[in-house]
Order: C-alpha cells, then sequence, then structure tokens
C-alpha cells in the first residue's frame, strides 16, 4: 500500500477508477502537483505505481462500503472515472453493466451530497447517435447502445444531485498504462505493421481520439478550478480510425500498404456504434485553459513511454 502523510491544509480528492488508465494519470498529475491530497480508489489491491498518495479498497457497488469509506474520509473533491467501458460487454451483460454505471454513480452521488463535495463525473461521446459531428455541450444525447443509455443515466443523475457537480465527456481514450496491460489504437496498429500483418480499419466512424493524460488534466482543471457544468475533454483532431492508422504508420515509418480501408458494416459486434461524433472543446480551451495534445504530437508521447517500459 502506498500511503502519504496526511495535509489536513491540503483539500482532499478522492478517485474512483484508480487501478484504471484514467486513473493511473490523474494519480500521477495530481502527485506530482502537490496541491491536494490523493486518495486514490479501486477494486482490490493497489497496482498503481509510485507513492505519495493513500489507496483504498473499494466496490463501489456496494452501497454501504460507499457510504461509510467516503464517510470516513469526507473528501473535497471525487473524481468519479471508474465505469464498465467494454461497449460489447455491456450489451451482453446489461444487469453488471448498470450496476457498475448506474447504480455505483448513484451510491457516489449521494456521497458527495453528504461530504459537500465537488463531484466530477467522466462521461462519453456514446451518449449520441453519431449522425452528426463534432458536438458541442449542448448536443442532445439520444445513445445507440446500453453503455451510452447508462451513461446518459449517470449524467442525468449527476445534474439532478444537490451536489456541486461537472461532467467531463471524452472520446476513444488512449494511452499507455505503467505495466503495458492494455492495447490502444496506436500500439495495435505498430505491432501488426511491425509484424508484416494486414489489418483492416474503419473509415466511416469519425472520433477526436484523447491522449489519456489530456484527459485527466482536463479533469484536474476542472478540480482546481472548482468548475461546474458539462466540458468536453478530447483530443483536437477529428479522425477516422483509418486516418489514426495512417497517422501511426506514418510516425513509425511502417508500411501503409498493410492498411485496409473498411466500412462498420464490415465488423460483426454485440454494441452499435455512434458512426460521427468528436468533440467541439472551444469551451474547455477559454473557461479551463484545456490545450490537449495533436494526435500526432500524442503518439510521440507513446513512443517514448513504450521505450521506457520496456528498458
Amino acid at each position: 500500500m502506498a500511503t502519504a502523510t496526511p495535509m489536513t491544509s491540503k483539500k482532499k480528492i478522492f478517485i474512483t477508477g484508480a487501478n484504471g488508465l484514467l486513473g493511473q494519470k490523474l494519480v500521477s498529475q495530481l502527485v506530482g502537483k502537490g496541491e491536494f491530497q490523493v486518495i486514490a480508489s479501486g477494486k482490490g489491491e493497489c497496482r498503481l505505481p509510485g507513492e505519495g498518495f493513500e489507496y483504498v479498497s473499494l466496490e463501489i457497488t456496494d452501497a454501504a462500503q460507499v457510504a461509510q469509506t467516503l464517510g470516513d474520509i469526507n473528501p473535497d473533491v471525487i473524481i468519479h472515472g471508474a465505469a464498465m467501458t467494454h461497449v460489447d460487454q455491456c450489451e451482453q451483460n446489461q444487469e453488471a453493466c448498470y450496476d457498475a454505471n448506474v447504480n455505483a454513480t448513484a451510491y457516489l452521488i449521494k456521497a458527495a451530497e453528504a461530504a459537500n463535495a465537488h463531484f466530477i463525473f467522466v462521461s462519453t461521446d456514446f451518449i449520441f447517435s453519431g449522425e452528426e459531428g463534432p458536438l458541442d455541450e449542448n448536443a442532445i444525447p439520444a445513445p445507440v447502445n446500453y453503455y451510452g443509455e447508462t451513461k446518459l443515466i449517470g449524467e442525468e443523475m449527476v445534474m439532478k444531485s444537490k451536489a456541486k457537480w461537472a461532467i467531463a465527456r471524452t472520446v476513444l481514450v488512449f494511452g499507455i498504462a505503467h505495466d503495458m496491460s492494455r492495447t490502444n489504437i496506436v500500439l495495435w496498429v505498430k505491432s501488426s505493421l511491425e509484424a508484416g500483418k494486414e489489418i483492416q480499419v474503419v473509415d466511416d466512424q469519425f472520433r477526436t481520439p484523447t491522449l489519456a493524460e489530456d484527459l485527466a488534466a482536463g479533469c484536474i482543471l476542472i478540480a482546481e478550478k472548482e468548475a461546474e457544468g458539462v466540458f468536453n475533454i478530447s483530443g483536437p483532431d477529428f479522425l477516422t480510425p483509418y486516418e489514426m492508422a495512417n497517422t501511426t504508420a506514418d510516425f513509425f515509418g511502417l508500411n501503409k500498404d498493410l492498411i485496409k480501408r473498411a466500412d462498420s458494416s464490415t465488423f460483426t459486434q454485440p454494441a452499435k456504434r455512434p458512426l460521427k461524433t468528436g468533440f467541439v472543446i472551444t469551451k474547455a480551451r477559454e473557461q479551463l485553459g484545456f490545450e490537449p495534445k495533436t494526435f500526432r504530437t500524442a503518439i510521440g508521447i507513446l513512443a517514448k513511454q513504450i521505450i521506457l517500459a520496456r528498458a
């Protein structure tokens, strides 16, 4: 267990899903800033590297455990990043998805209200239909899959809560976990092309891919500025996965002839995907000072992290 000496002069910030990709980046950046007393939580044992934070094991779908843990900690800020996010698994196991994305959020909102904490809820572009994009914060939600439905219910509960709240909507988050335990489009394209493997990549879905470090930075800006309301926190580039794959191949000097253009009908998946989302981030730029990396710059950051992880 990583621990830090409690510093009562600092605001307490409580993070759910700390063992996940976003959680890792949040904890790392917050510890580096030194502005908050950081309490990280996750399911099971701590899998975070480093020190300078406290860790508590928490099952967020257990109402009594959430109330007890948050009541003891009494945080000033809660960043709720934990969720069941595998879209097809959500479609196939809707009960588990509802429990993780709706019930758990309700328990955490109640705890935030009791603590008078600033509640920051991480949401998704999948609350939208995909008929048009990029979208601003005033776009009308209309999810096309169960994952999106549960995240929209979560948003609606947050908006109706008595807590001071903010919603950070994001898109296609990618990055590298400290233990290289996760893949992403950049790693997948790189490894496939290096192996001489032909890949099919869709060219009829549009996103604004988001570096995990940038999403973490955006959430922290919301916390620091005590901002309220809905904010689009995503990357700046409006791209198809096919364009992302080609940019990745260009960066690493790999054979783009192996990248074959496909459309969404090529793949059979349990959950429907919205075709065109992506976000307009003007509000976050102007009100938060949020400035995310371009997709190509983000690839460069990942390339350095790959080298460090394998050293």
